[in-house]
């Protein structure tokens, strides 16, 4: 666990420090958030976080590799970590130049394509799925590369498209990093497996990158994390949590929880911890092309704006999202180690206060009234932030 938290806050301080250099790139370069109708910040912000979140995982990776324990891990670990950074590298480039030229939606998807079918190739990908206790069906080559497409381009899209305010997607990814990290730890302990696993590695360093950018990025941000950095930690996300299948046997790491859920989690974590922008991207390809306008065509009713609109301030609806995130992730670790009918009440108290804090709070804290925990910043005053421009796909 020391070596981990080392990875952890390697990742952190690289990443913090970083972001200065980032910053001067992005002005040098001219990649800038321009003010558009549909964002919410009132001037230019630079792009190109997403360099300083790579620059953090790989001196993590590097640092890892130097240390007592896991630098003595199984040779494929340190294989899937240096794959799934290559790739990262590659989708972040492909990120810069969409931050400075701003590529059209087609390019970015067919990069996108191209880079997660190297990862598939490199041996990253979903490997199985459970069946009856003690059985487990495996995917044939196929199989497998289609649904590691599927996931790790739809997560990657999802986090560009949750990328609307500040500190949002950092946050929101960071807690499926933290509690996909906590997953992969327990059920390599409680089934007496190796502790040294690619996911758990990769999800250190992810949570670390993502909380290293966070004093930069959260409101009012200073620097964004752009195209770059949503599609980086998209992909390192989804990638980590697919490495699971590629270490483990289905009937290694099933002991001590739901057999289904443990198996499934690769797929289910990213699923659960993006439901909300997944939610958004659903209802804005329904909302616009019933309105008769293309789905990539941007507006201003996303559930971020949604949320300022009711009353919440742009800080309490970052905070609002990253609690359904972190119920979401959270709840899916819980339901695939420990059974029980305590897990479904804890589970249920949890989304009834979401619930409240979501719909309640607005009301009670209505101008005039004394804010709780947002003073000065009442309604959608002072809001000024936008992330990444639309996904590849929408």
């Amino acid at each position: 666990m020391r070596e981990y938290l080392l990875v952890f806050l390697v990742a952190l301080t690289v990443t913090y420090l970083l972001t200065v250099i980032a910053r001067e790139i992005a002005l040098r370069t001219g990649a800038v958030a321009k003010v558009r109708d549909r964002d919410v910040h009132a001037e230019p912000i630079p792009y190109l976080g997403g360099l300083a979140m790579l620059g953090g995982l790989y001196a993590a990776y590097l640092v890892a590799k130097r240390l007592p324990f896991l630098s003595t891990s199984d040779t494929l670990v340190f294989h899937d970590v240096s794959t799934v950074l290559m790739c990262g590298a590659l989708i972040c480039g492909l990120g810069v130049l969409d931050d400075i030229f701003d590529l059209d939606a087609l390019t970015k998807f067919g990069g996108q394509l191209l880079i997660v079918g190297l990862l598939v190739q490199q041996g990253v990908g979903f490997y199985y799925f459970p069946g009856a206790p003690g059985v487990q069906y495996s995917l044939d080559p196929g199989q497998a590369a289609v649904l590691t497409l599927l996931v790790v381009i739809g997560t990657i899209n999802a986090v560009n498209f949750v990328d609307g305010l500040d500190g949002l997607a950092a946050g929101v990814v960071g807690i499926g990093a933290a509690a996909f990290f906590v997953f992969t730890y327990t059920l390599s302990a409680v089934n007496e497996l190796t502790l040294a696993t690619t996911g758990a590695m990769l999800s250190a360093a992810l949570a670390g990158a993502c909380a290293g950018f966070l004093p930069h990025n959260f409101h009012p941000a200073r620097l964004f994390m752009g195209d770059s950095g949503s599609m980086l930690i998209g992909l390192v996300l989804s990638a980590s949590a697919l490495t699971l299948t590629g270490q483990f046997t289905g009937r290694e790491i099933t002991s001590g929880g739901n057999p289904f859920f443990v198996a499934v989690l690769p797929v289910l974590l990213p699923v659960s911890l993006l439901m909300v922008p997944l939610v958004d991207l659903v209802l804005a390809v329904v909302r616009r092309t019933r309105a008769g306008r293309s789905p990539f065509s941007p507006d201003k009713q996303h559930l971020h704006h949604r949320l300022l609109e009711i009353g919440h301030s742009q800080r309490r609806a970052v905070l609002i999202m990253w609690m359904w995130a972190g119920i979401l992730a959270s709840g899916a670790v819980l339901v695939s180690l420990v059974r029980g009918p305590l897990v479904w009440f804890s589970l249920v108290v949890m989304l009834l206060f979401a619930v409240a804090m979501t719909f309640v709070l607005p009301v009670i804290n209505r101008p005039g009234r004394t804010g709780l925990g947002d003073t000065g910043l009442a309604g959608n005053a002072g809001v000024e932030t936008t992330d990444s421009g639309p996904p590849a796909t929408l």
